[in-house]
Order: structure tokens, then sequence, then C-alpha cells
């Protein structure tokens, strides 16, 4: 049976088509993983299926009464609620049935037989919907969805306005879970989980009865996850059947015996045709044949190979040689309000690279921000090393970016020609598009890879960054890596792929061991 279907859909920015005569089907119980490069259109598509987008032209159909759960990458709480406010709205329409549960118990002793009759049936209907969904064991299904993500640890009763921005997704993607609607959209889920949330969330969905479609660039947790893949490219979206790497392969052989064979092949008849007619238009006695050809020549259906997407190519501008010590720190605490670290004492020397991992929430984020000055420590000392020149990658980036992104780059080299900035974003894998357009218009993958632009023209000899993988696509990350690997520099990375950071670090750092928080 099918659950969504889209047909002939086109969409596009301006003058950036995004999609070209489109269509898509989503049958009941399918594990979907939409995939493609940064900006191919993965969340203008869920914006248009949702309604939170119209296309410029084709239908979007839903089967009836199905219920759509939707985890964006700009989720946002509404302020003044607390965790377990937000988790218990997922049971809204739960609740307004207790509501009128209650109502007509109350008009029972006014009511004429036949009204009783009626609203009695209503009331037993109600009552089995109640039980059915669970109803009257919410606090411990919201208990057990907070544990697996890790929200028990901030309080349930605390305000949604005081977490980070992980967190929030965190909490979000929990309400969405517990809502168990007929089709699960979400748009990145793992970028703010650490290892142990991502292994209950793929089993949660491992174990989902209903459908959903998954866009992700965490290529283990998709082949783990999903049995259907829908790749997206040049303004096409095609299905395949199997996981990811099954995909990657059906995909490869495709694109070859597109290339090899009926592309040249046709290319081979276009040059014989236009060299007979070039050669026969001019003579009364074959014009006619030359014509014919012509003819034949206008109507070809010319095979399009795919425009190949630039690769994006990280170097980092290595600075000069910094001290023996990047920073070190004595019986520093970090935090805010309330402490977030015991007593730390810590220290960095030239040429080191180190991971710090660890659920989010404790803190990693506040000791990079501590360990440059951005954020006040509550007690103890840190002191930053000689001569160091920092790149510093931040993992929120907050405000509604209007400018477009050559201007974005200029405004950070001055004395850039358009064309060494133009190279510079091309070499980070942005199409002239891309480059043109708004930062603000861009996904998250497309506006990630702006800000490296800026971190690899700028001379360096240290790196701190704070989960420079989020919304990257598979290829950006690969080249990410291994600038990372050839980079001499220091590198302090937070990150929560350990298939990205194994390769690159020589030392990790278990946030874990130092937090005051209860784990």
């Amino acid at each position: 049976m099918s659950i969504l279907n889209v047909e002939h859909l086109t969409h596009g920015f301006g003058d950036r088509a995004i999609f070209h005569d489109v269509s898509f089907r989503l049958l009941k119980g399918e594990h979907i993983g939409l995939v493609g490069a940064n900006g191919e259109g993965k969340s203008t598509f869920f914006n248009i299926v949702t309604d939170k987008l119209m296309p410029d032209e084709g239908r979007i159909q839903w089967a009836k009464n199905v219920r759509v759960g939707y985890l964006d990458q700009h989720s946002v709480l509404a302020p003044g609620m607390t965790i377990r406010d937000v988790l218990k709205s997922a049971f809204s329409w739960l609740f307004e049935l207790e509501e009128r549960m209650n109502t007509i118990c109350d008009s029972l002793g006014e009511a004429s037989p036949e009204e009783m009759e009626v609203l009695m049936e209503e009331l037993g209907t109600i009552q089995d919907t109640l039980t059915m969904h669970d109803f009257y064991v919410i606090d411990s299904k919201v208990e057990e969805v907070a544990r697996a993500l890790g929200l028990l640890d901030l309080g349930l009763d605390r305000d949604v306005t005081d977490l980070s921005g992980g967190q929030r997704t965190k909490v979000l993607l929990a309400k969405l879970l517990l809502e168990k609607p007929d089709i699960l959209l979400l748009d990145e889920p793992t970028n703010y989980l650490d290892e142990e949330h991502i292994a209950w969330l793929k089993r949660y969905l491992q174990e989902y009865e209903n459908a959903f479609i998954l866009i992700s660039h965490d290529i283990p947790f998709l082949n783990d996850v999903i049995n259907i893949v829908y790749h997206m490219e040049n303004q096409e979206l095609n299905r395949y059947v199997g996981d990811y790497d099954h995909f990657l392969e059906v995909y490869e052989v495709k694109k070859a015996q597109l290339e090899a064979a009926a592309y040249r092949r046709q290319q081979q008849e276009i040059s014989e045709l236009k060299d007979f007619v070039a050669r026969n238009k001019a003579r009364v006695s074959t014009r006619n044949m030359a014509m014919s050809r012509q003819k034949k020549l206008d109507k070809m259906d010319v095979i399009e190979l795919a425009a190949e997407k630039p690769k994006p190519e990280f170097h980092f501008k290595q600075g000069r040689t910094p001290g023996k010590y990047i920073f070190e720190t004595k019986d520093l605490v970090i935090g805010y309000n309330e402490p977030l670290s015991r007593p730390l004492t810590l220290s960095m020397e030239r040429g080191q690279k180190i991971a710090l991992v660890g659920a989010n929430g404790i803190g990693k984020t506040t000791l990079l921000k501590s360990i440059l000055g951005l954020i006040p420590s509550l007690k103890g000392t840190r002191e930053l090393g000689d001569n160091l020149q920092i790149g510093y990658f931040e993992q929120e980036v907050k405000g509604d970016n209007k400018t477009t992104c050559i201007d974005e780059i200029w405004a950070e080299f001055p004395s850039y020609t358009q064309y060494e900035v133009r190279s510079a974003l091309a070499k980070c894998g942005l199409t002239t598009k891309h480059i043109e357009s708004q930062v603000r218009v861009l996904s998250g993958g497309e506006q990630a890879k702006v800000r490296l632009c800026k971190l690899v023209n700028k001379e360096t000899n240290v790196l701190l960054l704070d989960e420079p993988t989020n919304h990257l696509d598979v290829d950006a990350k690969e080249a990410l890596k291994e600038a990372l690997k050839e980079y001499r520099g220091s590198v302090l990375l937070i990150c929560h792929e350990p298939e990205f950071y194994q390769d690159v670090v020589s030392q990790v750092w278990d946030c874990s061991k130092w937090t005051t928080k209860i784990l």
C-alpha cells in the first residue's frame, strides 16, 4: 500500500534548479535512505512533502489519515516548557480524548436514555483507544525513551531554553519517537548523538514497524537500518533496493555502463552524421540525403552524462612553529552557573592531535571555549602557549546570514581577487550556484563548507574543531579526514564518529571521566 506518492515534481530557487520531473513513492513499512551530496535538495524534498514549501510543479498525495512526524535540521522548541512538557506533548491527542471522556462522564447524569446510549458507545471507544495506546503508562514510556537518549541526566523538569543545540535536537527526537507516527521523516538525526545513543536509535529503527525516510551521511548507520535507497543527483531521484553499500555498487556499474557504451556509441554516430552533413549539404546530388541526416540529428535524444560534482579538497595552510605547549590548565573548573567538571589539570603539546569524546551536555564544547577564553572558567587557570595561530570551527553558528558566499570569504580575505575567492570556494566542493547564493539559503553541509573554506585559507598552527563532520556529505568527510591527517599542526577535535577521528588523532580524552554530571 502506498503511503506517499510524488508525481512530476519540479522545483528550484531563482535560476537554480533542484528537481526536474521527479517521482517518488513510499510503501508501508519501507525503511528508506535519502542520499546525495550536500545541496542536492534532500531537506528541500522533506519541506515540500510536509507542505512547508510549495513546489513549482507536481503533485504530492498522502494516504488518508496518515500521521507524519518530521525532525529537521532546524527544529526549534517553544520557550517556557520543560523537557517533560515537550515529551508528554507527543500524547496531546490522547490527553484531548481524556478531556472528552471526562466531559462525557460529567454529562451522563443529565442525559436522556437515547443520549445515554450514544454517549456510552463513544465513551467505550475512547477508553479502548486510550488503553490501546498505553495512555495509562505514559510517564514510564516518557522515562524509557528519555533514558535511552540521555535526557534523564539533564533533568526532565529543566527549561528547554537552557539546553544546547544538540540537547534540543535530542528532546525533539525523543518526542517524535514517542509519537510513533505512521511515517518518520528524519533529517540527520545522529548529528548530536553520542555512540551509545546512536546504537539505541539504530536498534529502534531496525525494529520500527512503520515506514521512515532517513537523511544521513553516516554510512554505517544507514547500512544497518535501511532497505531502500533513493539517490538525488542532477535534479533526478532514482530508486535502488538494498542498503547503501549495495546502492553504491549498482550505481557505479550503471554509471560506467552509460559512459562506456551508450554515450560513446551515440557520440560516434553524431560525429559521423555531422561529418556527412558538412560534406554533402552543398552538393545538389546529395543535398536531400544531407537534409535527412540533419533531421535525424535534430530529433535525436542526446544522452547527457551526469555532471560531475566538485569533490572537496581541504588543505590547511601551515603557520609558523608555535612554542612547546599549546595550552596548560591548572585546577580548571568549567561551567556556567553550575560546575560541569571537577578541577582539570591538562596540557597539550605542539604536534599533538587529540579527540574529545563523551555524551552530549557534559561540557566538551564548554571546555573548548574555556581554553580559547571565549567564556570564563569558574575556578582555576588556563594559559595559552606562545606564537599560536588558532583556527576555530564552531559547532553552532546562529543568525540569519544574508551575505553571499563570495562576500563572506571576501570579508575574511579582502586581498583576494574575485577569481581567488571563487577558486577557494570551489575547492571546498561548492558549485557556481552555491557560491553566488546567500549563505542562509544553503544546506547545513554547504554552510559548513563555507566555514571550512575560511579555515583552510588561514595560516594556522593549531585547530580547535567542534563537530566539524555534522551535515557534511561522504566525500567532504573523507577529504577533511585526509587534510587533518596531513596537517602538521596540533588538533583538538570534538567528534561523535569514531570512524572519522580514529585515523586522525593519537589520543582520545574521555570527558565523561571529568564531568560532574551523573551519567
